[in-house]
Order: structure tokens, then sequence, then C-alpha cells
């Protein structure tokens, strides 16, 4: 890897750790934030949908900006917005008699903010890395998103000990210098071509799907299914882990740490054992989204026995990190220059949507039991496991070869 990318690889690398503290650093801090204001299930819940909807919504625009103003231009203002915005529905916690309203409006924002992050971080790192190195680089992004999944419920649980609202603040801590970091490290983009006319952006963008239409359509369905999946299962494994289970506070953070820890681990090697293995993208996503769907399968006979479930669940982990490094690479792939920020906009969007969705959904089919969450679930995963295998041509996605 060339050593020049190294620093603004590592500022990159922030980008999606922060995000992904736009819920995960929640979760484990709802709780209290609902006794304390007094809220229905339904209200706590919207505290994750007003920042998921949003950034989903509008990503695929900060694509077309990150397009055409240049991607450094959109990720450090986002980033500011994102950790200005959790500082502001901090402040109102402290300054309103009832502040949820407030809260919300912040969440939003905060939300808007999150859409010109990693999304973009990703096609940048599409820029400045070619070839073989492409997959390593996303393999590291893909680690920091996982890592922050990891850690973002310690920082929340730890930041309640001050007070319920703190978490708010910590994203201002954390986001505004990395902002700068992002701004002061990262190259400036060198094309200093004026952008074409909205016209001719959506022409050349239609021409990207209608050349590869069955490949971009299976990884962005497997994408989105995959982090549906993700967050959905560890909802309501953190539910089973209290009501069945009886595991509470730092035993249970662990076990929910478990399949976080194996994803991001997972993400890290399969990036960069597919640096120079590009043949295998198609096949390292089939075999992560089998193993999902099997895991699922097999959960169905873990009942009551809180370690298997913690296993399999992992395992579940796992195959997310052997599928995100090839999806990942694959969209950046998928075209070039003025276009790729939309493509992997999109991608973005999708996995957002995949995010708010999960929970809600599994938490409706908790009404009729363990088996009616595990087995529609397993067979979305084994139905997307099929479209990759019928409807993916790797080689229309797959990193230039060197020199060529």
């Amino acid at each position: 890897m060339d050593k020049k990318l190294t620093v603004p690889l590592a500022a990159l690398c922030t980008v999606p750790f922060i995000m992904v503290l736009g819920n995960s650093m929640l979760i484990p801090v709802l709780p209290g934030i609902r006794a304390v204001l007094h809220l229905t299930q339904l209200q706590t819940g919207l505290l994750i949908t007003a920042f998921s909807v949003p950034a989903g919504i509008v990503i695929a625009l900060i694509g077309i900006l990150s397009d055409r103003v240049g991607r450094r231009t959109v990720i450090g203002p986002s980033l500011l917005i994102y950790g200005l915005a959790g500082a502001l529905a901090g402040l109102a916690a402290v300054a309103l008699h009832r502040p949820y309203a407030a809260i919300l409006g912040a969440r939003v924002l905060q939300g808007l903010g999150a859409a010109g992050t990693a999304p973009v971080a990703m096609a940048l790192v599409g820029d400045l890395f070619q070839s073989r190195e492409r997959s390593k680089a996303l393999g590291y992004l893909e680690a920091s998103n996982g890592l922050g999944k990891v850690l973002s419920p310690v920082l929340g649980a730890g930041a309640a000990l001050l007070s319920w609202y703190a978490p708010f603040f910590v994203y201002a801590v954390l986001a505004v210098p990395a902002a700068f970091g992002v701004w002061l490290l990262c190259p400036k983009e060198q094309d200093k071509q004026p952008p074409p006319p909205f016209r001719q952006y959506f022409t050349d963008l239609t021409q990207v799907f209608q050349k590869k239409p069955g490949s971009l359509a299976a990884c962005y369905l497997a994408g989105g299914l995959i982090l549906f999946t993700l967050f959905g299962m560890l909802f309501y494994f953190s539910d089973r882990l209290e009501t069945v289970y009886h595991y509470r506070g730092l035993v249970k953070g662990l076990l929910l740490a478990l399949p976080v820890a194996a994803m991001t681990l997972t993400s890290f090697a399969t990036g960069a054992f597919l640096q120079k293995r590009a043949h295998l993208l198609k096949g390292s996503t089939a075999l992560g989204l089998g193993l999902v769907a099997a895991s699922l399968v097999l959960l169905v006979a873990a009942q009551a026995k809180p370690f298997l479930t913690a296993a399999l669940v992992t395992a579940l982990g796992v195959g997310n990190g052997f599928a995100l490094p090839a999806l990942n690479t694959m969209v950046t792939s998928a075209a070039a220059g003025k276009t790729r920020g939309m493509v992997t906009s999109l991608y973005g969007a999708v996995r957002f949507l995949g995010v708010a969705l999960g929970p809600p959904a599994v938490g409706w089919l908790m009404q009729w039991g363990p088996k009616m969450v595990y087995w529609p679930v397993a067979a979305a995963a084994a139905l997307t496991t099929a479209a990759v295998l019928l409807l993916l041509d790797d080689r229309q996605v797959r990193p230039p070869s060197p020199g060529g």
C-alpha cells in the first residue's frame, strides 16, 4: 500500500467508526431515556428511526453532491453537522423541561449529517486506491465500522453513568476533531474539470445500471439484508438475554459484543485476503450469506441454551464479515469518476434502511414466538444468497487489474 496514503486512510477510518455510533451508542441507554422522559416504547424507538430514515433518504443526493464538489468537501461539513446536532440534543435535555421534541429534531439533523459521512468516505477510498489495494483499504473501513459497533455500547453506557443525556455530547467530542482531521489530512481532489450538467450526470448513471443491472441489484440487496439481519437479531438477542436467560449488565454487554467483534475481525481478514483474489468476491459474498442463513436455521434449535445461542449469533457475525468487504469492493468498483459517489451512496442508503427496518420488523415478528423470528429472516437470507449466485457477475464489478 502506498505509504503516502496511509495517513489519509487512517483519517477516513474515523468516519465509519463515528457514524456507527449514531444508533449503536444509544441502544443501551434507551431504557433510561424512556424512564426519565416518561416515553412510550414507540416514542423511544423513534429516536432511532429519526436518525436512520432521513440519512437513508438524503444519502443519494449527497452522493450527487460529492461527485460534483468533491468527497472531502462533503465529508468534513457532514461530520460537523453530525457532531453539533448531538450536542444540540444534549443542550435541549439540559435546558428544556420537556426536551423530547427538540431531541427528536436534533436526531433528524444528525441523520442528515450522517448521510455525508461513511458512504462518501467509501467513494473517496475508491478514488484514492486502485486495483488490488482497494479491497484491503475498504476492509479497514469496514473493520472501523465494526469496531465502532463493538465499542459503542460501552461508550454509551459509560457516558450515561454521568447523566442520561451525556452520550449526546460524546458525538460532538468525537466528530468535530474527525472533521478537521479529514479536511487537513486527506488530499484535495485533483480533477479541475467543471462538473457535467445534471442531465448528463443522470444519463451516465443510468448507463451504469443498464450495463450491470443484475450485479448491482444483487449487491444492493445483499448489503441491505446483512444490515437488516444484524441489527434485527441484535435487538432480538438483547431482549432474549434479559427476559429468557436473565443476563444483565456487563455479561449481557459482552455477549452482545461477540457477533459484532466476530464481524469486525472477519471483515479485516477478508479484506486483506481478497486484495489479491478479486475472482473470489462473489464466492465470499455467497459464503457469508449462506452462513447467515444456516445460523438462523440452527438458532431454532438453540432455545434456552444461552451460550449456544451466542455462538450461533457469533457465526452470523462471521458470515457478515465474509460478505461485507466483498460487497464494498464490488460496489465501489462498479463505476468510476463522477458516478462512483452516487453508486456508493445508493448502496449506503440501502444499508441505512436495513438498519432502520431490522429492529421494528423483528419486534413485530416476536409476538408470534422465536421460530417466527428466525424462519422468515433465514428465508430472506437464503433467497438473497440465491440472488447473488444467479444475478451477480463479479467480472462486471471487480477492481481493475494492475496496469489494466
